[in-house]
């Protein structure tokens, strides 16, 4: 095991201006060539101590605003119209993907991977979403699964009102 200085944040690692132990291939192979770690030496600790005060104001800034967009995605209600047949199981089925291109509808930017399914949703119906945006920030989003209205659908509602009393009473007077 080594220990190193990181300079950046590594994900599932730790973040700027942390001593990290390490396996020996992980620091030659990837963390030293690629930048992302030196040796802490009492120099680079002290090089380093400015970089690790700003990032820690920017992880508190980013932290403050996933805390704000949290508040505003509590109780948010949108809805995915999708195909379905009969029964109302789905043509396909409605992911992380759908969830977040229905959040950013109603102008909120989320990572598709903050959306937490336990598996795709696959029958038309209202279900409750958990957006985790940062470690103990989430929020619960109402999503509405709706059936698309096929062409027949919209063809029969468009004989039905042709078909209606006033139209043939409107008929039978000309």
């Amino acid at each position: 095991m080594r220990k190193l200085l990181l300079r950046t944040d590594v994900p599932s690692l730790g973040y700027v201006g942390d001593v990290v132990e390490v396996k020996e291939g992980y620091a030659r192979n990837y963390l030293i060539p690629q930048g992302l770690a030196m040796e802490p030496t009492p120099a680079n600790l002290r090089s380093i101590e400015q970089a690790k005060k700003e990032a820690e104001a920017r992880r508190a800034k980013e932290l403050a605003e996933k805390k704000a967009l949290a508040e505003k995605l509590e109780g948010l209600e949108v809805t995915i119209v999708s195909r379905a047949n009969e029964q109302g199981h789905l043509f396909g089925s409605v992911g992380p993907k759908e969830i977040a291109d229905a959040i950013a509808s109603e102008g909120y930017t989320i990572d598709e991977r903050s959306i937490r399914l336990d598996e795709h949703l696959k029958v038309v119906d209202k279900y409750t979403v958990l957006v985790r945006l940062a470690e103990n920030v989430e929020a619960n989003v109402v999503v509405w699964v709706a059936p698309e209205k096929t062409e027949e659908e919209g063809e029969q509602t468009g004989e039905s009102a042709e078909s209606s009393p006033e139209s043939h009473a409107e008929e039978s007077d000309q």
